[in-house]
């Protein structure tokens, strides 16, 4: 569901609320927002409250598109995503490939004016790896043995085995530094980081507010402030927009954005890595058999799916869309819709008459979920199959994936260019979200261990096929489609670069003209 790894992601989807003093947010940023100008503040439009305030547990897109102004992470990402320097430069990386040094960059600081150096690195990176933590990202740092800081600018991580993920892991949100001389509790509620902009405030389910860092590492910022507006209805953004009230928003919706395009609102279309499915849980006492589980899959025409809930705007996917190493969304039983071979596969199972489960589904996330479970929901009775609907809000939709409280999802979960980012936290043994996945093997373990063992693309691609294989051979879940983000300005927003997952990582150089 839920991140993006970014981003990431964007995908999948919360608790807590803050607060943060005026006097935090100010000492090393421009102080208060003022009235609207060229300086801004800048007003996006997100469609849920960003509840997940500490970034090494946030899942859900809103409160990452937040926290990935106030934060910033070891390495960034370029416009293809690929891992660049960030506050440290790319690392240097011994021959036997267990050792990666980095170099931070000089003068760092959180904005409260403290240091950032690499005791802070250490810090977050042994308390991204403690399961105390509950850190999203631990399962991509898996292959840390040690985290060292020989001096004030150098960090050594030494690993148990070659980790060709390890880089694109330290670019995301997920793995921001946070400062080690905070109590976590008080980061909980008051973020303070070292990105483009200072948390200054939050009104729960109304707003945040962040003011311009003026010691960001990388340059001043663009505006004096960002506001990120909690608009819950896609009418009501489009109508903000059109208005002037908003500045920018990113849609999922093909009609909603064209609806909000107008003389003064433009709108740039951008591919998604995130992916739609339905989760099944093989844990769970309903699709505990492989055979029920490969009855649904081919029960549902995808192709349909794209149809209905995106309107065409999305393509059938596998398993992996990172580019690199994208599943072929054929190889699969049934590729199309085969109501004969669903009843089958209910034969076979012991319920030639069919079955009932309930898949949960989120309001406010994104805006094609009704609609997709409305969709499969009518295909599944064709094969004699019920699905129940339990549609919940934001929160308690997160809080019930979190825990695996259930036995099918209708879910958009982020994804990224890595593989490895992606799905280990999921489907290995030991993977932080393997509760949510609820499908583990020997095979994979060994097989994702295979692809982060080598740096060559091809051996990696070649272990990622074998995962993708045995994920739609026993239809762990309904992969169904890649769609489209649409992102939204108003034409006095100037300096943004739209590009793939609707990443906001050059909203710190946007301006208002």
């Amino acid at each position: 569901m839920l991140t993006r790894h970014r981003r990431t992601t964007r995908s999948l989807i919360a608790a807590g609320a803050s607060v943060a003093a005026l006097a935090t947010a100010t000492a090393c940023s421009d102080t208060g927002a003022s009235a609207k100008g060229a300086n801004g503040p800048l007003v996006f439009g997100i469609s849920a409250d960003a509840t997940q305030l500490l970034p090494w547990t946030a899942t859900a897109v809103q409160s990452q598109q937040v926290l990935g102004q106030v934060y910033s992470s070891l390495l960034n990402q370029d416009s293809h995503l690929a891992p660049v320097a960030g506050l440290a430069d790319l690392p240097a990386v011994s021959k036997d490939g267990l050792t990666y040094t980095f170099a931070l960059k000089s003068g760092l600081t959180f904005t409260d004016g403290s240091t950032l150096d690499s005791t802070d690195v250490k810090y977050s990176i042994d308390k991204i790896l403690d399961p105390d933590t509950n850190a999203v990202a631990r399962t991509s740092l898996s292959a840390v043995k040690s985290v060292s800081a020989p001096d004030a600018r150098h960090v050594v991580i030494e690993l148990r085995t070659p980790d060709a993920s390890l880089v694109s892991a330290l670019t995301v949100v997920n793995t921001a530094i946070l400062p080690s001389g905070k109590p976590l509790d008080s980061l909980k509620t008051k973020p303070v980081g070292s990105g483009p902009y200072a948390f200054e405030s939050r009104t729960p389910n109304q707003s945040i507010t962040l003011v311009r860092n003026a010691g960001y590492y990388r340059g001043r910022p663009g505006l004096s402030s960002l506001e990120f507006r909690v608009i819950q209805d896609e009418n009501s953004m489009v109508s903000a927009l059109r208005s002037g009230t908003i500045d920018m928003a990113v849609f999922d919706d093909y009609v909603t954005a064209r609806t909000a395009k107008s003389a003064d609102v433009t709108t740039h279309t951008v591919d998604q890595l995130d992916y739609h499915a339905l989760q099944l849980r093989p844990d769970s006492s309903v699709f505990k058999d492989t055979d029920v589980r490969l009855a649904v899959q081919c029960a549902i025409d995808r192709e349909q799916v794209v149809k209905t809930a995106a309107l065409g705007q999305g393509d059938v996917a596998g398993p992996i869309t990172s580019p690199a190493y994208a599943s072929d969304p054929d190889a699969r039983p049934c590729p199309t819709r085969d109501v004969n071979a669903a009843k089958k596969y209910l034969a076979d199972a012991g319920k030639p008459g069919g079955f009932t489960f309930t898949a949960i589904v989120p309001q406010g996330l994104y805006s094609s979920a009704a609609d997709e479970a409305q969709n499969i929901q009518a295909q599944l009775a064709g094969a004699g199959i019920t699905m129940k609907i339990e549609t919940l809000d934001s929160s308690a939709y997160v809080d019930r994936w979190l825990a695996g409280d259930f036995d099918a999802a209708v879910a958009l979960n982020g994804a990224g260019p890595d593989p490895a980012t992606t799905y280990t936290r999921y489907f290995t043994s030991d993977g932080n979200f393997n509760k949510v996945a609820g499908y583990r093997s020997a095979n994979l373990d060994k097989l994702f261990a295979e692809g982060i063992a080598t740096t060559d693309t091809a051996a990696r691609k070649a272990a990622y096929q074998k995962i993708s294989r045995e994920l739609e051979d026993k239809a762990v879940w309904i992969w169904l489609y890649t769609g489209r983000s649409y992102i939204a300005t108003n034409t006095r927003v100037q300096g943004f670069q739209p590009i793939t997952d609707a990443s906001l990582q050059s909203l710190w150089e946007t301006k208002l003209v």
